[in-house]
């Protein structure tokens, strides 16, 4: 019996370490790192805070050991996103990929201008996602925020998002400049009570529920009949970005165990004080989570 309660408390002592404080950023890989950097500077307002190779260590909690890494760091607000680019390089942006299908993630930047941020938005061509490439406002029922999804250079999903006065973080309140930060990286997630656990696990806890569907929607995703159940996810410090969980209805295609040097990855990296060393996490539909002792 005593040696069964202290395997419990060694456990119980391994998962309290492993919670999460806050994400750090989010990594996205890309073919050309000039070509990626440009579009969100020029087109998103990010700025250069950093570039180089990446920690040699990297590639191997990937699961890619042979290969070379190299980064730029860009910064919107407070929050950072890293353009990462590996030698020898992997497959690109699958073709003809859809909003509900489950290798989505995206991010959502906050503007305080939705006018003029999707004007500086369309002088760098965007791929748009949204039906007719403009701006929708979603019902009181889904908050009436107005947003706009589209893809980068290599394909990866971003949305601009401003919300009505009184909803979003405090940091966001009464600004107007076109671009203000990041306020969530959106994950697709086939059965939201699973993931829900999941992340839990690491500390987050559920701030916002949302069931969203009827033509708004369907035009923000670029979709016939779109139906998401949406749940937010902050994690404990509340101060850096969140994330976002998407359970479409039915759901897109299954996402394939992609090498992580291929371009459609993403990962977030995750503040977690107590580790003994970084290691690499999956969700439970394969999202990465990167789980760091320090910046």
């Amino acid at each position: 019996m005593r040696a069964a309660l202290l395997a419990v408390a060694i456990a119980l002592l391994a998962q309290r370490r492993r919670r999460v404080r806050s994400i750090l950023r989010v990594s996205r890989v890309v073919a050309d790192l000039g070509r990626a950097e440009a579009f969100y500077r020029d087109g998103l307002g990010f700025h250069r805070v950093a570039a180089g190779p990446c920690d040699p260590a990297l590639p191997a909690l990937l699961g890619i050991p042979e290969v070379r890494a190299d980064q730029v760091v860009l910064r919107l607000g407070d929050e950072e996103i890293a353009l990462v680019r590996f030698d020898p390089p992997g497959a690109p942006y699958p073709a003809g990929s859809r909003s509900d299908d489950g290798w989505f993630q995206h991010l959502a930047i906050v503007v305080g201008d939705m006018e003029a941020a999707h004007r500086l938005l369309a002088a760098v061509g965007p791929q748009p996602i949204s039906t007719g490439g403009t701006p929708v406002t979603l019902p009181q029922r889904n908050g009436r925020v107005t947003a706009f999804k589209f893809r980068d250079p290599d394909g990866h999903p971003l949305e601009l998002i401003q919300f009505p006065p009184g909803q979003g973080r405090a940091v966001w309140a009464g600004r107007t400049e076109p671009f203000l930060g990041i306020d969530h990286s959106a994950v697709m997630a086939r059965r939201t009570a699973r993931s829900v656990r999941f992340y839990r696990r690491l500390g987050f806890r559920v701030t916002a529920l949302s069931d969203n569907h009827g033509v708004p929607q369907s035009r923000l995703d670029g979709l016939l009949a779109a139906h998401a159940r949406v749940t937010g996810l902050r994690p404990p410090d509340g101060g850096s970005a969140g994330l976002e969980l998407l359970c479409y209805d039915p759901p897109g295609c299954v996402a394939p165990h992609w090498p992580a040097n291929d371009v459609v990855t993403d990962w977030v990296t995750l503040l977690v004080p107590g580790l003994v060393r970084p290691r690499l996490l999956r969700d439970p539909d394969g999202h990465r989570m990167l789980l760091v002792i320090r910046p």
